[in-house]
């Protein structure tokens, strides 16, 4: 059984900095695309970023400059820097990848809470 399994999140203060992990775990033969989605509380989930299994990446507007998406192939892992972090940011993060011959995966999602 494939799951995406998330770690990393928290309580930080404005302007802190935190790094979330996701490992796929399982049967996995390669992963195409993945991505970091957010559900703030209230609102519905958006796509915070995305890479590509050759490392191109792609940030929405609230992201740019501040998050940067990496992964490592070898680890079946994606990650999740974010810096300069604003109280807007808090949310639940979800991992999500598109593992080949079974299609995309949903993780768990973990919190991020970010006071003012």
């Amino acid at each position: 059984q494939v799951q995406l399994v998330e770690t990393g999140g928290g309580l930080v203060q404005a302007g802190g900095s935190l790094r979330l992990s996701c490992v796929a775990s399982g049967s996995i033969i390669g992963i195409n695309v993945m991505a970091w989605y957010r559900q703030p509380p209230g609102k519905q989930r958006e796509l915070v970023a995305t890479i590509t299994a050759d490392g191109t990446t792609k940030y929405a507007d609230p992201a740019q400059g501040r998050f940067t998406i990496s992964r490592d192939n070898a680890k079946n892992t994606v990650y999740l820097q974010m810096n300069s972090l604003k109280p807007e940011d808090t949310a639940v993060y979800y991992c999500n990848a598109d593992i080949r011959g079974l299609g995309y995966l949903l993780g768990q999602g973990t919190q991020v809470t970010v006071s003012s």
